[in-house]
C-alpha cells in the first residue's frame, strides 16, 4: 500500500512516495518515487516576510504536480507537512487557502517539535539498541531540531531559529550560538556517551561525498577535512568539484557550520546518517494510523 508525503521545507518542496515494508521481521519504509523541486520559499519569507505571488503560483503548480504524480502510483493517502518558511510568513494562511482551493491538497503548517516527532518515528525501525542514549540533529532551511533520547522516548528537544537560508540572508539572532549551548549545557550530559545522529538533505550529501556506505558513520576529523575544503571553495567551484546542484552548493557550508557547531559542543567523536527525515515520517505514521 503506498502513500505520499510532500515535506516543504524552506529550500525545497520534496515529494516522496513510499510503502512500509517487512523484511525478516524488520519494517522499513521503501522509497518507490522521490521527486524534488528548489521552491525556495525561505529567500523571500526571510527577506520580506512573506510569500510573493510569483512563488506562489510555482507553489500551486508544484502541488498540482505532485498530486498528479501520486495518482498515477495510485497511492492509498497524501499528507502534506510545511515547516519553518511556512510558519513564518505573514500570509502563510492565506497560501495555505490558495492552495487547498486550487489542489484540494490541505497542508499542515506544523511546529519544529511536531516536525522532530515525525522525523523520529521512523528512528523505531533502524536496527541499533534503543535503550541506549542517542541525539538526533536535523538541520533545515530555517531551523534546527537537537533531540534528546533514552530508552526509546524523547526526554527532550528543541527547535532553534538557525538554518541554512537563514545564514545566506543573514537574518539568525546573534545570541543564537549562545542559546544553543546554554540548552545543551541544561539538558545534556555531554560526559555520557550518546550515538549522534545527524539528518537532512546536506548531511546525506556529505556522507555521499565521503563515500561511505550505509549507515557507516562519518569521523568528526573526517567531517571537519570536507567541510574546510567546501568552505575555501566558491560557489561555482563547488558545484564544477562535487557535481552538485546550485541549490546545494550555497547552501551546504552553512549546513555544515551548524553540524560543526553543534557537533564540537558535544565533544562528538562519529556521526551516523540515517538517511530518512520528515516525509520518511510522514509515510510511517499514515501506515500506522491505517493499520
Amino acid at each position: 500500500m503506498k502513500y505520499a508525503a510532500i515535506d516543504i521545507g524552506t529550500n525545497a518542496a520534496r515529494l516522496l512516495i513510499g510503502e512500509v515494508t517487512t523484511t525478516n521481521g524488520q519494517s522499513y519504509v521503501q522509497k518507490v518515487s522521490y521527486t524534488r523541486v528548489p521552491l525556495r520559499l525561505g529567500f523571500e519569507v526571510f527577506s520580506d516576510g512573506f510569500i510573493s505571488d510569483h512563488k506562489t503560483e510555482q507553489f500551486i503548480k508544484t502541488i498540482q504536480a505532485y498530486k498528479l504524480i501520486a495518482e498515477v502510483y495510485d497511492v492509498k493517502n497524501i499528507r502534506a507537512c510545511a515547516t519553518s518558511a511556512m510558519r513564518e510568513a505573514d500570509n502563510g494562511l492565506e497560501v495555505k487557502n490558495k492552495i487547498k482551493e486550487a489542489t484540494g491538497i490541505n497542508i499542515e503548517i506544523i511546529q519544529g517539535e511536531v516536525e522532530a516527532d515525525l522525523i523520529f518515528s521512523t528512528f523505531l525501525l533502524l536496527a541499533f539498541d534503543k535503550a541506549s542514549p542517542f541525539i538526533v540533529i536535523d538541520v533545515g532551511g530555517g531551523s534546527t531540531e537537537i533531540s534528546v533520547f533514552e530508552d526509546g522516548k524523547r526526554l527532550a528537544g528543541k527547535s532553534f531559529n538557525v538554518g541554512t537560508i537563514r545564514i545566506l540572508k543573514d537574518k539568525v539572532s546573534a545570541t543564537i550560538w549562545d542559546d544553543i549551548c546554554e540548552w545543551i549545557d541544561q539538558t545534556i550530559d555531554t560526559k555520557m556517551p550518546h550515538k549522534v545522529f545527524a539528518t537532512g538533505g546536506n548531511i546525506n550529501k556529505m556522507h555521499k561525498l565521503l563515500k561511505k556506505r550505509v549507515m557507516q558513520p562519518i569521523r568528526y576529523k573526517e567531517f571537519q577535512r570536507l567541510f574546510k575544503k567546501l568552505r575555501k571553495m566558491s560557489y561555482e567551484k563547488r558545484m564544477e568539484t562535487y557535481q552538485l546542484k546550485p541549490d546545494r552548493a550555497d547552501v551546504i557550508v552553512p549546513a555544515c557550520e551548524i553540524y560543526n557547531f553543534i557537533l564540537g559542543k558535544l565533544d562528538c567523536k562519529e556521526i551516523l546518517v540515517p538517511k530518512i527525515g520528515l516525509s520518511d515520517g510522514m509515510i510511517y505514521t499514515m501506515f500506522k494510523k491505517e493499520k
